[in-house]
């Protein structure tokens, strides 16, 4: 195998501790569905496999959405409501003063040349009315009866007695979802800014977004990056970083980086991402790598960057990703660097790897980590943001009999979930911006990182949503690795975790808990940003600003909220604060800096950096 002409790999090592069998014979609970099973069960009938097939074909209609589960919850909703008298006449009080605050605000805009006091404003995060235009006549009647009519729905869809938790939160979710296509914002007569762009330049903005329109359908069925990616190449302006491929697996590739001083701290670091994600969000361009950075602060640095699964890869468990994964790096940077202490470094769904890791390895008095970060890491799931609106028995059924037919989670259903969570930010406003105002943002490295999706196997992707989403098993005591039960508060080093404020994947509270979990000094960092953004948040980044606080092992607990106020912000980025966390836990720096790669041990560079795996598409 062959790319780009970079390196021609040697034949793939056999993923270390039999990963691709391993999870049978390591996880005491096997995962009752057909999609990740090895060939057809002795029942499996005709009919099964037909429902299977008409449940794959709906979801490929639907974005991956079960119908089913969206009937139930809002079943659930009308229901309730039907038999709430008092609700309901709560709701047509509402409606009547509503009305009558919308009636006055108009009658006001007419007769006074002053500004009125809005009825109601929007929340913090909604910018579509920010612009002065929106307070003037007509369009400040559209905002404000936009706004009131959102309030009531969500009176609506809330506080209905006996309405289970996840259903009132799907149907307040989605009646958001529905009400946004009306707003007054999206339209081009009823939008100040578009209409005043339009006037302005004699319709020109509307001919642009309809070139750009037309251009963005062709790149997509072309299957071509957005416009302006295309300048962004990976190993060219991306993934820049010098190093080399150490180490390569059936599932990953292990990267070696070259030290930038002429001394470095003895314990290396490994860093495992999320292969929901390619690594080289933490290489991305000179200016704004953590690699980069880190080695540049007397690190050596190790990185996994994963294979992109495909239809082969269906039976590939979340255990194979920690025995072929973590063990496997692990092994390679300690023949490497013949270090028995290494610093453990893991982003997202790696986070949470890496903490199920060391869970187990402690339990086994493994005690080759030295501490452990986590950036953006979920240990316990139960308040994991919006996700979790789409995980419950019939979501992830609906999504295991699609992923049964084709092997795998695929990019665009994955993006199109993160669209829908995010619509006014990912879909709205570039309606507004590039169609409507014929206006293109600047690409930049991380929308061309971002677009450089990638697949998640069937199997994992299976055992991920039922036993961490759904059952919440690791944080909960039941999590089982190699027969036996872990848990977090086994690991007793240092714990250093990142939260970002505008974390839709993994909210900062949840992220907090490790707190509550970890067993051990816990360092916490909150920065402003969100699940990436946040991350990349290189020193001089303009507006970026970070709290931290450390509790030692035997101080008490404070909640989120509370820690949030004790906690005042300091402006800057937070990689020089952990760069210092990790220079105070590691030895001193000295001139015997490690060698690049260790044929002698079987491990010689197979190519230079970024490897072969990230090219995959």
């Amino acid at each position: 195998m062959a790319v780009a002409g970079k390196c021609d790999p040697a034949p793939l090592a056999v993923v270390s501790s039999g990963a691709r069998n391993s999870a049978a014979s390591e996880n005491d609970d096997p995962v009752p569905h057909a999609c990740v099973s090895e060939g057809p069960e002795p029942n499996y009938r005709l009919e099964e496999h037909l429902d299977q097939l008409i449940h794959a074909g709906t979801a490929r209609m639907t974005g991956g959405i079960s119908p089913s589960a969206l009937w139930e919850a809002y079943a659930d909703w009308a229901v309730h409501l039907a038999t709430s008298p008092g609700k309901q006449a709560q709701l047509m009080q509402k409606a009547m003063r509503k009305s009558h605050k919308l009636m006055r605000f108009a009658r006001t805009c007419l007769t006074q040349e002053d500004d009125p006091s809005a009825c109601t404003v929007p929340l913090p995060q909604d910018k579509r009315f920010a612009d002065p235009a929106w307070r003037t006549w007509p369009f400040s009647i559209y905002a404000q009866s936009f706004l009131l009519g959102q309030q009531w729905w969500h009176n609506a869809m809330t506080e209905v007695r006996g309405v289970t938790r996840q259903h009132e939160e799907v149907v307040n979710f989605v009646t958001r979802q529905m009400l946004d296509v009306f707003s007054p914002s999206n339209s081009l007569l009823t939008n100040p800014e578009v209409l005043d762009a339009t006037m302005r330049e004699g319709g020109q903005n509307l001919v642009r977004g309809f070139q750009n329109l037309v251009e963005d359908l062709e790149r997509a069925e072309a299957g071509r990056p957005a416009t302006g990616l295309d300048q962004f190449k990976v190993g060219e302006n991306m993934a820049t970083t010098p190093g080399k491929v150490v180490f390569r697996n059936a599932l990953m590739e292990l990267i070696q980086y070259a030290p930038t001083t002429d001394m470095v701290h003895p314990e290396p670091i490994l860093i495992v991402p999320a292969w929901i994600m390619k690594y080289y969000i933490l290489d991305l361009t000179a200016e704004n790598s953590l690699v980069k950075f880190l080695t540049d602060q007397g690190f050596s640095v190790f990185i996994i960057s994963w294979k992109n699964p495909d239809a082969a890869d269906r039976n590939v468990s979340f255990d194979d990703y920690r025995t072929g994964g973590v063990l496997a790096a692990l092994d390679a940077v300690q023949s490497i660097t013949k270090r028995d202490q290494i610093h453990g470094v893991g982003y997202c769904l790696g986070g949470t790897l890496l903490a199920i890791t060391a869970a187990a390895m402690a339990r086994d008095e493994d005690g080759r980590f030295c501490d452990l970060s986590f950036f953006a890491a979920q240990t316990d799931f139960t308040e994991a943001g919006e996700l979790m609106l789409f995980i419950n028995e019939s979501q992830i059924t609906f999504l295991e009999d699609m992923m049964a037919e084709q092997g795998y989670l695929d990019t665009k259903q994955m993006a199109g979930a993160f669209q829908i969570l995010r619509s006014n930010d990912l879909i709205w406003s570039k309606i507004i911006h590039e169609y409507l105002l014929g206006k293109r943002k600047a690409a930049n490295a991380l929308m061309a990182w971002n677009a450089d999706a990638t697949r998640l196997p069937a199997r994992m992707h299976s055992e991920y949503l039922r036993r961490l989403f759904l059952g919440n098993d690791f944080s909960e005591g039941r999590y089982k690795v190699a027969g036996g039960t872990v848990a977090l508060s086994d690991i007793t080093v240092p714990i250093f975790a990142v939260g970002t404020e505008w974390d839709h994947v993994a909210p900062w509270r949840s992220v907090h808990k490790f707190h509550l979990f970890a067993d051990s000094e816990v360092t916490f960092a909150l920065t402003n940003g969100g699940h990436n953004a946040g991350i990349v948040s290189e020193v001089g980044h303009p507006g970026r600003h970070f709290r931290i606080a450390t509790r030692h092992e035997h101080d008490r607990y404070h909640d989120p909220d509370r820690w949030f106020a004790e906690n005042a912000p300091q402006e800057g980025s937070w990689w020089p604060s952990f760069a210092q966390w990790l220079s105070d836990r590691s030895g001193p720096r000295d001139d015997a800096l490690p060698q690049m790669g260790a044929p002698e041990a079987g491990l010689p560079p197979l190519c230079d950096a970024p490897g072969v795996y990230v090219l995959q598409p």
